[in-house]
C-alpha cells in the first residue's frame, strides 16, 4: 500500500484506507462547531506522537482559545508550533492604518499570505494546519483573487514534503466548490440536530485522488480526548471462513421445535405481543451459550439491568455468575444518546475484540422508535446481520407487535433477514390466558410445524406439548377440535 499520513483518528484512517497520501492539501469543512478545530489539533498531534514538525497557523482563533479546546479534550499543545496570524507587531491591522493607493483587501490579504510563507519557511513542518480560511476569503473580497491565493498558497507546498489540512467554516452564502476542486481530497463534517435527543454528527470523504475509500455517511461523536469515528458497518468487507455448529438454547423442546437447534452463523427473530415470552427466551439462549465458555453481548433498549437481571432470575436463569465471569456483557442503550453507526460499531468491537459469538438485541422496537429521523435503518440492519452472518454469530433479535390477542402489527418487517422466525401468542383455553409459541420459517434446514404450550415458571421455560386438538390458536380463540369434550391443557 502506499504511505499514508495517519490523522491521529483510527476510525478515519480506516476510511482513508490508511489515512492521506503524504505531501498534498486537504480540504476540511463543515459547519461552526462541527469539529474541524479538533480534528486538525489531534491530526498535529498524531505528527508530534511520531517525532514530527507539526505548525498550527491560526487566523482566527487565539493561543489560549486553542489551549482551552485542548484542555477540554484531556491534552496540551506541547511539541506543536502555534502562529496566531494577528499577534506581533507588524502583523496586527489597527483601525490607524490607511491605505492610499491599494483597496486595503489587497494589502491585507498580501500581508496574511506573506506570513504565512515566512512562518512555514522558519518552521519547515511536515503537517500544517490553516484554521480557516474564511478570514482569507473575506480579506480577498473577490472570488478570483481568492482562489488565486489559495493555487499559490498550494503552490508554494510543491516540493516542501508536507501534508497540509485547509479548514473552512463554510460561512459564505454560495459555498465553493472551486476550493474543492483544487484541494487534492476533501473531507465534510455535520452537525444534525433531531426533534428529540442529542445533537448527531457525521462526516464524509467527498473525494480523495488516486486513494479508494469508504464512501457514504460515518458518524461520529466529539468525546473528551477528541474525535471518535464510526465507519460505516459494510458486511461485503467482513467475509471470513463460515464456521459450522449448532448451539442448543437451553429448552430441549425449543430445540425439537427448531429441528436441532440455532446454526451459527444465523439470525433469529423473536417477534410476539409485549409478554409473550420473547425476552425469556433471549435469556434461555444466552445463558445457555455462556454456559458452554460462549461470550454473549447483550444490549437492553426496553428494560433497565437491574430489572433484567430480577426477571432473569426469577425464571431461573441467574446470570449473575456468567456477568461476573465476562461471558455475558449487559449494555444498557439509551438511543437517544446513540446514532446508528456508533451501535453497530459497539456490535462490531464486541464480535471482533471480545470474540461474542452470540448477540442479543432487546428489542429492536426500541432501536427504531426512539430514532424516527434517521433514514434507510432498515438497510444498515440489513448490514448489521449480515456482518454478523459472516463472522459465525448467533444473532437474536426481539420483535413486539401492537396489540395482545387477535390480529397483530408488526412495526418493523424483518422477517425477510431473518434465517430463523419464531412467533409468541398469546390463546385462551379452560378459562386462562396462557402462551403458544411456533416456528414459521428456518432457512437452514427442516423445522418442526408444530404449535407448543410455552410456559414461564420459576423453574425455568419449558415447553409443552403439540396442540394437535386445537384449531385457531394463534388467532387467540382456540376450538376444541378431536375427543367428545372440551380438552383440558396441562396446568402449568
Amino acid at each position: 500500500m502506499t504511505e499514508r499520513v495517519s490523522t491521529g483518528i483510527p476510525g478515519l484512517d480506516h476510511i482513508l484506507s490508511g489515512g492521506f497520501p503524504p505531501d498534498r492539501a486537504y480540504l476540511v469543512e463543515g459547519d461552526p462547531g462541527s469539529g474541524k478545530t479538533t480534528l486538525g489539533l489531534q491530526f498535529l498531534r498524531e505528527g508530534v506522537r511520531r517525532g514530527e514538525t507539526v505548525l498550527y497557523v491560526t487566523l482566527s482563533e487565539t493561543r489560549a482559545e486553542l489551549e482551552a479546546v485542548a484542555a477540554s479534550h484531556g491534552f496540551t499543545l506541547d511539541g506543536m508550533e502555534i502562529h496566531e496570524l494577528w499577534a506581533g507587531d507588524k502583523n496586527v491591522f489597527t483601525p490607524d492604518d490607511h491605505y492610499t493607493f491599494f483597496h486595503p483587501s489587497e494589502v491585507e490579504l498580501g500581508e496574511t499570505t506573506k506570513a504565512v510563507l515566512s512562518e512555514v519557511e522558519r518552521v519547515n513542518p511536515t503537517r500544517v494546519v490553516f484554521d480557516s480560511l474564511s478570514e482569507m476569503r473575506l480579506l480577498a473580497g473577490e472570488p478570483l483573487r481568492y482562489r488565486r491565493q489559495i493555487l499559490g498558497l498550494k503552490q508554494f507546498f510543491v516540493g516542501r514534503h508536507c501534508t497540509q489540512l485547509l479548514l473552512d467554516d463554510r460561512t459564505s452564502e454560495t459555498g465553493d466548490p472551486q476550493l474543492q476542486s483544487i484541494a487534492h481530497g476533501v473531507v465534510t463534517l455535520e452537525q444534525l440536530a433531531p426533534e428529540y435527543g442529542a445533537e448527531r454528527r457525521r462526516l464524509r470523504v467527498i473525494k480523495m485522488r488516486g486513494v479508494k475509500f469508504q464512501g457514504g455517511f460515518h458518524d461520529f461523536v466529539i468525546i473528551t480526548g477528541g474525535l471518535t469515528v464510526f465507519p460505516r458497518l459494510v458486511a461485503a468487507e467482513s467475509r471470513r471462513p463460515r464456521v459450522a455448529g449448532v448451539g442448543s438454547t437451553g429448552i430441549r423442546e425449543f430445540d425439537q421445535l427448531l429441528g436441532g437447534g440455532i446454526d451459527r452463523g444465523t439470525s433469529t427473530l423473536l417477534i410476539g405481543p409485549s409478554g409473550a415470552g420473547k425476552s425469556a427466551i433471549a435469556t434461555e439462549i444466552a445463558v445457555a451459550a455462556a454456559a458452554r465458555g460462549e461470550h454473549v453481548a447483550t444490549y437492553l433498549f426496553d428494560e433497565g439491568l437491574d430489572t433484567y437481571r430480577r426477571r432473569a432470575k426469577g425464571l431461573g436463569a441467574d446470570v449473575e455468575p456468567y456477568i461476573a465471569s465476562g461471558h455475558i456483557a449487559l449494555t444498557q442503550i439509551d438511543p437517544a444518546e446513540l446514532s446508528p453507526g456508533e451501535f453497530a460499531d459497539q456490535i462490531r468491537v464486541a464480535v471482533d475484540r471480545d470474540d461474542a459469538s452470540v448477540v442479543v438485541v432487546d428489542s429492536l422496537n426500541g432501536y427504531v422508535n426512539s430514532m424516527p429521523e434517521e433514514r434507510f435503518l432498515l438497510a444498515q440492519l440489513h448490514e448489521l446481520f449480515m456482518f454478523l452472518r459472516q463472522r459465525s454469530v448467533v444473532a437474536i433479535s426481539v420483535v413486539a407487535q401492537h396489540g395482545l390477542v387477535g390480529a397483530m402489527q408488526t412495526p418493523i418487517d424483518l422477517s425477510y433477514l431473518a434465517d430463523n422466525v419464531v412467533l409468541l401468542r398469546f390463546f385462551e383455553a379452560a378459562g386462562q390466558v396462557r402462551q403458544a409459541i411456533s416456528v414459521l420459517k428456518k432457512r437452514a434446514g427442516s423445522h418442526e410445524k408444530t404449535i407448543r404450550e410455552l410456559r414461564l415458571q420459576a423453574s425455568g421455560v419449558t415447553l409443552g406439548k403439540p396442540l394437535t386438538e386445537f384449531q385457531g390458536v394463534l388467532a387467540g380463540m382456540p376450538n376444541f377440535i378431536s375427543g367428545s369434550g372440551p380438552r383440558q391443557l396441562e396446568s402449568g
